[in-house]
């Protein structure tokens, strides 16, 4: 009965202590397997790395390109968008933030499925031939970090004392000298900008599978690259990569910080 209780040193009793230890033994074991598991990972990962493994930097290589080459057109773009708007006053100014802020958290795979549809053979752009080349790959990244550069460009230009423009205008300045008087000012600013776009495109992965097609030698980026590894069950070669791409992530947050805070400072 559920009540009952097991007297000790009963046969049943016996039962179910052992049955007991069993499964906390079990458990034990579990977990040891667990963890030898992830360290053997680890130690394989840490040896493709230093050992400079092919495979692994030509990933590196591949994933480094397509960023900072989508970083520096969504640049060239996104930063006088981002100044000009914050800069004038106009009609549907308001909503034209509101919309680069939403697109901010615009899904990869969104960017990666219509990018697909514009870039097959039955696309509008299906004769450039780009699908499944770097060059989609870069495509879909620069739209990814277009709206994050061109938001955070307005709110640092917004952030900027009016002053500094006056001040230029009073002392002669032309209105171009005097907006890159107010440019200057929110250098750390915008270069904040810039670090924060590359952070969202070297960590994405639906752009790069869908318009990459994480091709090997190809176009497989670092996160296609883990993501397929890893469901082959190579966790080491995915754990090298994954800790690549945590160093590069760390390379990328820490200046942000330092520069953040040179510019509360000054």
């Amino acid at each position: 009965m559920g009540g009952q209780t097991v007297p000790a040193g009963s046969a049943r009793y016996t039962a179910v202590m052992l049955t007991a230890g069993q499964q906390k033994w079990g458990v034990r074991v579990f977990k040891l397997e667990a963890i030898r598991y992830i360290t053997e990972g680890l130690r394989q990962a840490v040896i493709l790395i230093v050992m400079l493994d092919p495979q692994v930097y030509e990933i590196v290589g591949l994933t480094l390109f397509c960023s900072f080459t989508a970083t520096l057109i969504g640049t060239l773009f996104a930063l006088p968008t981002g100044f000009l708007i914050g800069t004038h006053e106009f009609r549907g100014k308001n909503s034209l933030v509101t919309i680069f802020s939403t697109l901010m958290a615009l899904p990869t795979t969104v960017v990666g499925l219509f990018g697909y549809a514009l870039l097959s053979k039955s696309g509008p752009f299906g004769f450039l031939g780009l699908l499944f080349t770097p060059g989609a790959i870069i495509i879909g990244e620069t739209v990814l970090c277009f709206p994050i550069i061109v938001a955070f460009a307005i709110s640092t230009t917004q952030s900027i004392n009016p002053l500094v423009r006056q001040t230029a205008l009073t002392l002669g300045a032309s209105p171009f000298q005097a907006s890159m008087a107010v440019f200057f000012e929110g250098r750390i600013g915008y270069l904040v900008c810039v670090a924060a776009g590359f952070a969202r495109v070297i960590a994405e992965v639906g752009a790069a599978m869908m318009l990459g097609g994480n091709i090997k030698g190809h176009t497989r980026t670092l996160t296609t690259a883990i993501a397929l590894e890893t469901g082959k069950g190579e966790f080491s070669l995915g754990m090298a990569l994954g800790i690549i791409l945590l160093i590069l992530a760390l390379a990328v947050n820490i200046p942000i910080q330092r520069l953040k805070r040179i510019g509360d400072s000054s």
